[in-house]
């Protein structure tokens, strides 16, 4: 028999790649969206898998909806990716945020414990939990300290899936993931809006890149080997926690001047940066320690910052001007 998956938010960058994982191993996947008939799972599409996917339309905030949709579809592992992803956006949608989030979350657990089936869950937790630790790495232990909404989301979500695990012996567990990029990113991401700004740029554009503040730093790492570790953190004899990241930060400034080096271009002639870019509260530096994932998963990130970079600005067409 084959495992059965449920991947909320199979249209995001993860879902798609987890999507693409599940198939290749064997699984039959199932996705959902808000509504399947106005989705347009352009990553699915680009990955020539969208036929497949089983799509039901599942509202993650109506409980009805969660529970009817688990019922139907009969998964022995749901993967919880779906909720607002941006950072920036919660300042100005908090309620949706939290809503689609952390009462979401709630919603997907509640309904496993209802329909008492032995369904191994995934959430999707975030670095931005953390808030600012001072350059210090963070680990699964590390309290958190979240300084926006979407955070907090993460956050309470993180508590709902613990409580749930430590109150009715499910198996659910977090994977607080840290910075993950690909091509599927949209451009209000900032990663994707460099790579995609410094490709145009090298194709003629006269434009200028207008970024926030260019000295925060990050753990960045390539999406499609982080969803192998959340397959993998389901395929455990016990449920638990794990910190996944490369375990090395950079400055955003490094990030822009590697693609703009991969370009062939020098990044002071083509970006400013505006306080307009700036989050009304922000981490200065996001630094993890996925010693865990290593030692209980075998999992280790095999792409660095400048492969990420790289594979971006391939993705958009550009031939790399100085390859490692």
């Amino acid at each position: 028999m084959k495992k059965r998956a449920l991947i909320c938010g199979v249209g995001g960058q993860d879902g798609g790649f987890l999507a693409q994982l599940l198939l290749r191993k064997g699984y039959e996947v199932l996705g959902t969206s808000r509504d399947i008939q106005i989705s347009r799972f352009s990553n699915l599409e680009a990955l020539g898998i969208r036929g497949d996917v089983q799509l039901h339309s599942m509202a993650v905030n109506d409980f009805r909806s969660v529970l009817h949709v688990i019922h139907k579809t009969q998964p022995d592992e749901i993967y919880n990716l779906t909720g607002q992803s941006s950072v920036s956006l919660s300042f100005e949608q908090p309620v949706e945020t939290l809503e689609s989030i952390a009462t979401g979350t709630i919603n997907l657990l509640e309904a496993i414990r209802f329909l008492e089936r032995p369904i191994h869950f995934y959430n999707a937790g975030s670095s931005e939990c953390f808030g600012d630790t001072h350059g210090v790495p963070a680990d699964e232990n590390t309290p958190f300290r979240p300084r926006s909404p979407y955070a907090v989301s993460k956050a309470a979500a993180f508590w709902g899936v613990a409580n749930y695990r430590e109150a009715y012996g499910m198996f659910c567990c977090s994977g607080i993931l840290f910075n993950h990029e690909s091509i599927f990113r949209p451009e209000r991401f900032v990663t994707r809006k460099i790579t995609s700004a410094a490709a145009r740029i090298a194709q003629g554009s006269k434009e200028r890149l207008v970024l926030g503040n260019l000295e925060v730093y990050r753990d960045w790492g390539w999406a499609p080997e982080y969803v192998e570790a959340m397959w993998l953190m389901l395929q455990q004899e016990v449920p638990d926690d794990f910190v996944i990241a490369t375990g090395h930060t950079y400055s955003l400034l490094e990030f822009v001047d590697e693609a703009f080096l991969a370009c062939g271009l020098n990044w002071r002639d083509h970006v400013e940066s505006s306080a307009q870019f700036c989050r009304p509260t922000d981490i200065k530096v996001g630094a993890a320690n996925p010693a865990r994932a290593r030692e209980k998963l075998g999992w280790v990130a095999t792409s660095g910052m400048k492969d990420v970079v790289r594979m971006m600005v391939q993705a958009s067409g550009v031939e790399i001007k100085n390859p490692q």
